[in-house]
This record gives C-alpha cells, structure tokens and sequence, in this order.
C-alpha cells in the first residue's frame, strides 16, 4: 500500500489550497482515510477523516467550516479542501489509512482514536501560511 500526499505550498492569510492523498496498491473499500497534521514541535494532529465506502467524514472542531475532505473512488484519491487559511495552520500534512475490520467496521477519531492507530501513512505534503 502507498500513500502519497500532494498539494502543498506557501499561501497567504485566508488564501485556499487542495491537497490530494493518491491511494495505490490494494481495494480500499473497508479503509477509512485521514489527514493529520504536525507543525514544528507539536504532536501530530487530526484534523479529517473519511469512509472510503460510504464516504461519511468526521472533522477536528479546529477545521470544521473550512476543511472539506472528498474521494474519488475511481482516481483512488482522497481530497482535502483547505480554506480561509490561518498562520496556525502551518504544517506537514499527512495521510493515513486505517483498517477498519481491525476496530470491528469503525474508527472514531481523537480523542477516541489516534494517529497510530493508521496502518499506512504517506509522507507529508507541507502548508505554510503567511501573515
């Protein structure tokens, strides 16, 4: 399995940016996808998630009203529509997947959950925010 995320750039206050996570390697039905992300020494953080069947999403209180997480099942992608960027949101964003068989169908994110919890992570694409 390979995950590769893509999309990042330098933006500034309240600008948008797409990142896309390319999926590869494997059916992905029962995989729930999710972005997390780091900045500079911080912990990894959750910010969204989505059923790859199904498509229900679940989004960090932080990024609910600007973050729109999608797929595209035929492109084997996972999008994450980032707007009204904010300085704060500077980061390495990453995507995970998680197997969802292991939790019996489902996964809550953080606080129930959490980022080692992923099976499979690609490495980061990087988001910088200027004032």
């Amino acid at each position: 399995v390979q995950l590769q995320a893509c999309g990042g750039g330098l933006v500034q206050d309240g600008g948008s940016l797409r990142l896309s996570c390319a999926a590869s390697g494997r059916t992905f039905t029962m995989y729930r996808i999710a972005w997390f992300r780091q900045a500079p020494g911080k912990e990894r953080e959750f910010v969204a998630s989505i059923t790859w069947s199904g498509g229900a999403t679940d989004y960090a209180d932080s990024v609910k009203g600007r973050f729109t997480i999608s797929r595209d099942s035929a492109e084997k992608k996972v999008y994450l529509q980032i707007n009204s960027l904010k300085p704060e949101d500077t980061a390495a964003y990453y995507c995970g997947a998680i197997r969802l068989e292991s939790y019996g169908g489902r996964w809550d994110p953080p606080p129930c959950g959490n980022y080692s919890d992923m099976d499979y992570w690609g490495k980061g694409t990087l988001v910088t925010v200027s004032s």
